[in-house]
């Protein structure tokens, strides 16, 4: 299996694993490439503001980082048009049509940046031009390849002969139009081209050269040549949102044995359903499937005698009965519980919560679908939404309370730390004491919580703003505890001040504890928030442009639930892609 994704950075170690399997390829591949070019590319990945035109990589690869192919393209936003710098595979991957899936995303990419024109240099198939038949037969299957993407050389300029700047070899511009079958004026060529050439050739091409190559297209509308290897113009591509630029969404898809029928249990399986049914109305989203993983993940974050005791009671529990726990100890006057089921308040904080074989077994899911987002995340994608129920943002090192078992979220974002410095964003209406505890000691994880005032609402005894961190940690946990009852302006102002502490942090991957109990209306809430303001916190949250692992938490009015869910995460799809 392969997959083409963008490069925005090299801050994920696989990112620059790929980034140095780009350059070996290029220096294997393109002798004529500079070879200080080719170590500009992490540079061009990392601070765009330097070079004129914003570069973009697109690789394909695998999950491990193997590449496959690339296309290294650039936009030229101010004028217009995109340039395609290169296109290449190792020799053991052509003939596979992966070069045409890489020329097709660069053409999706121009089309999405509103760009008028692809534009690139391809060598020409003039005898003239090719001695070497060999050469010259190349060089006709190139282009073969390129008019059935949809680019025709230009005709009649002096662009395509031999240039000092590269005297063994001479260049057709090829012109893409998009499938918008419009003209290429003169007067955008030639500032194209003295673009194009001042970029690619500024060291080695004289100024005067340059503007007699621009002076000679004197033909308006420029001539492309006419189809020359296929019979007509190829098909328009239907419009979709690429695949790479979809939310990698993993759904714990066992969640529904799962349910609770006592009176006023709110977590529902309905929440997942209401969601799923909002997601599916559009193509933003990649489903990936939720795969299994060890233990070891859990116990890095939870207690052991805590992880044993919930799987060994919750398994001898009768499948058909659910206990709820009714006494609490204080646990300074008691050594460990025994291993039943009377003594599950030891490690419980509410009489929200009980316990039952499938609360175990599907919290253990959402686990597994968390860490599943989470490697999507480590391994390349912008966006992963695990979809997942019950919550864990209430479940501390070794507590369980607020419907929540194991915390997915401090699971992920755990993981996640062994790649780079994680900051976790909690926008449940409930302070998120579970990743407050965890990670109170810690400074490579910073813990961000948007909540309701803990001195009215649950769970009471944590989410002041005087809780700081401590220790190394000192500093690395920020509670922003709101009023009861306010509006989406009010909270617009408590998010702006989350985000610059986010970005004080520097972050290389931030993960976000979604709850949209937030919403107006919510039977666990009492603020108003509605759709817009759910997508605006997205466009706000996104703009930061950090890979960025969603894990859904609470929100309890399935009315809305999926029209909130989808609300914030377009808006943050849209900020983090730019769009508009």
């Amino acid at each position: 299996m392969f997959r083409i994704r963008r490069l925005h950075d090299t801050a994920l170690p696989i990112n620059r694993r790929v980034v140095a399997q780009i350059q070996d390829i290029i220096r294997e591949q393109f002798s004529d490439v500079a070879d200080y070019k080719i170590r500009q590319i992490p540079e061009k990945l990392d601070n765009p503001m330097k070079f004129d035109f914003r570069s973009v990589l697109f690789v394909c690869d695998d999950r491990h980082g193997r590449v496959k192919g690339f296309a290294q393209f650039s936009a030229d936003p101010t004028l217009g048009f995109g340039f395609l710098d290169l296109i290449a595979l190792p020799e053991s991957n052509k003939g596979g049509g992966l070069g045409a899936a890489l020329y097709e995303r660069v053409r999706e990419e121009c089309l999405s940046l509103g760009l008028d024109w692809l534009l690139f240099e391809s060598l020409t198939d003039l005898p003239e031009y090719n001695p070497d038949p060999a050469e010259l037969k190349i060089n006709r299957a190139r282009l073969r390849f390129y008019e059935r993407g949809g680019a025709r050389p230009v005709l009649g300029t002096l662009a395509e002969r031999p240039r000092r700047a590269n005297a063994d070899n001479a260049y057709f511009l090829m012109a893409d139009d998009l499938d918008e079958d419009k003209p290429l004026s003169a007067e955008f060529a030639r500032e194209a081209m003295r673009a194009i050439l001042r970029r690619k050739y500024r060291r080695r091409m004289p100024a005067r050269e340059i503007d007699e190559v621009v002076a000679s297209f004197q033909d308006d509308p420029v001539r492309l040549r006419p189809y020359r290897y296929i019979k007509e113009r190829p098909p328009a591509t239907p419009r979709r949102v690429p695949y790479d630029l979809r939310i990698d969404l993993c759904v714990a898809d066992r969640h529904d044995m799962h349910h609770i029928t006592d009176h006023g249990y709110a977590e529902l399986p309905v929440r997942v359903a209401s969601i799923l049914d909002e997601l599916n109305t559009t193509d933003l989203f990649e489903r990936i499937p939720r795969h299994h993983f060890s233990d070891k993940h859990i116990l890095a974050v939870h207690d052991v005698h805590f992880v044993n005791y919930f799987r060994e009671v919750a398994m001898t529990i009768d499948p058909d009965r659910t206990i709820f726990p009714d006494v609490f100890p204080i646990r300074r006057n008691v050594g460990l519980p025994r291993k039943r089921a009377s003594h599950l308040g030891y490690y419980c904080i509410d009489v929200y919560s009980p316990i039952n074989r499938n609360a175990y077994l599907a919290a253990r899911d959402a686990v597994d679908a968390a860490l599943t987002a989470a490697r999507a995340i480590e391994t390349g994608s912008d966006i992963a939404y695990a979809l997942v129920r019950p919550p864990g943002h209430h479940a501390g090192r070794d507590s369980f309370g607020g419907y929540c078992y194991f915390n997915s979220t401090a699971i992920a974002a755990h993981h996640l730390s062994g790649f780079g410095r994680v900051a976790i964003l909690d926008l449940d209406y409930h302070h998120g004491n579970g990743q407050q505890e965890i990670f109170y000691k810690r400074d490579d994880v910073l813990t961000v919580s948007i909540h309701g005032d803990p001195a009215v609402e649950y769970p009471y005894f944590s989410g002041y703003k005087e809780e700081t961190g401590e220790g190394a940690g000192l500093g690395f946990n920020l509670n922003l505890p709101l009023k009861r009852g306010i509006g989406g302006d009010v909270y617009a102002k408590a998010l702006a001040q989350a985000l610059k502490r986010i970005r004080a942090f520097k972050p290389d991957i931030l993960v976000i504890a979604l709850g949209l109990d937030t919403a107006q209306n919510d039977p666990s809430g009492s603020w108003q928030l509605v759709a817009d303001d759910f997508n605006a916190n997205g466009r706000a949250i996104g703009a930061l442009e950090l890979p960025t692992l969603v894990v859904q938490e609470g929100g309890y009015d399935c009315a809305v639930l999926g029209r909130n869910a989808l609300a914030f995460l377009s808006g943050l799809w849209a900020a983090y892609h730019g769009k508009k």
